[in-house]
């Protein structure tokens, strides 16, 4: 059942090769919307994206950093392929993008917490994150504020840990509305790979929600569910 956690698998829609600075196509931007709003919406149906909340990303480019996110103030379960937006390093509209964003009618205005994808992209190396509000990941966060542990547990295998004899934390950090002070609380409590052991691809934000990445949108989302299936396992035997 192991996927892994390691960067190297299917590159996501619209990711470059090699640190092109020419990743940024048309082409690219619509297989990203599509994926995207697929994605929200399996989401939305979960309950895990009520109303407008959470955001999606794929990373486009690398040199100079550019991510497609999900666009601001939408409801996630009707999401079309124009309802993205190209952001920068940051989390910012990227506007070396306004002529494909004029011409692909694309929003430009991102959520708040794309500087959060953005910081997560560019310090794991992520091809696309995910980020929602899901009840397991708020509860634990609430009753494990220093990091959830998690140990023999079968499906850790699918977050590229061992079943047995590895104790595994998912990371908590306090809820903030300034990303860059989130993404520097992201950077101190990120395990990434090392020695041989993957890295965590999931973080939790305390009373709010979560975030997952990986290789590609579905590798994402795998690490997302299978996070959550662990809390709620955990929740529940603890």
């Amino acid at each position: 059942m192991s996927t892994g956690s390691t960067h190297g698998g299917t590159a996501p829609a619209g990711a470059t090769h090699g640190g092109s600075t020419h990743g940024v196509t048309a082409g690219s931007l619509r297989s990203a919307g599509v994926a995207l709003a697929a994605e929200s919406a399996r989401f939305a149906a979960l309950g895990w994206m009520p109303g407008t909340a959470g955001n999606l990303s794929v990373t486009l480019d690398r040199d100079p950093l550019r991510l497609a996110v999900t666009a601001s103030g939408l409801d996630k379960g009707e999401l079309t392929a124009s309802d993205i937006v190209v952001v920068d390093e940051h989390g910012d509209w990227a506007a070396d993008s306004s002529a494909l964003t004029s011409s692909l009618g694309l929003a430009r205005k991102p959520s708040a917490e794309a500087g959060l994808h953005a910081r997560i992209a560019a310090v794991t190396g992520a091809g696309a994150g995910i980020h929602v509000h899901a009840l397991a990941a708020v509860r634990a966060g609430h009753r494990w504020p220093e990091g959830v542990e998690l140990e023999d547990l079968e499906m850790l295998k699918g977050i590229g840990h061992s079943a047995h004899g590895e104790r595994v934390i998912i990371p908590v950090v306090q809820n903030h509305q300034d990303m860059r002070v989130l993404g520097d609380d992201f950077e101190r409590v990120y395990r990434p790979a090392a020695d041989g052991v993957a890295e965590v691809p999931a973080l939790i934000v305390a009373s709010h929600g979560i975030y997952a990445w990986g290789a590609d949108l579905r590798q994402a989302r795998w690490h997302l569910e299978l996070t959550e299936a662990l809390l709620q396992i955990a929740l529940a035997t603890r």
